[in-house]
């Protein structure tokens, strides 16, 4: 799920013919200009034509040193803690970087929705009213 221009804001590529004129050490006027365009956000065409959505209430993450694991999969029933098998549709693996800037992303949305509509209880027990 994650494009090759995703890490490009975050890496520093140098020409090793440059200049020490040019270097990071030395910078020119043209290199700073060109430093300030590279931080600036690119606008990222997406092409979701393609896409399969699908619905999961059940998520699972692991890592290696170099990797975080999201497994994305659907609890036929999530209120019964019985259940022992659980279909996972979905194995998204990313670097950490990645990983950080989805949590970022993934708070401000969820930061925005509880401003509008109020707070997000996670425990189920707490929402379920007894009748």
């Amino acid at each position: 799920m994650k494009s090759k221009s995703d890490d490009s804001a975050t890496m520093t590529l140098t020409n090793p013919n440059e200049s020490p004129a040019a270097s990071p050490k030395n910078p020119t006027a043209g290199d700073r200009v060109a430093a300030e365009e590279n931080r600036r956000p690119s606008a990222v065409e997406v092409d979701d034509s393609h896409v399969v959505a699908s619905y999961v209430n059940f998520c699972r993450v692991s890592s290696t040193p170099e990797e975080l694991i999201l497994d994305l999969g659907l609890n036929p029933q999530p209120m019964n803690p019985a259940v022992s098998k659980i279909s996972v549709s979905q194995r998204t693996i990313m670097n950490h970087y990645t990983a950080k800037r989805l949590l970022a992303a993934l708070s401000t949305a969820l930061q925005r929705h509880e401003s509008a509509f109020g707070v997000l209880e996670t425990d189920v027990r707490r929402r379920v009213r007894a009748v």
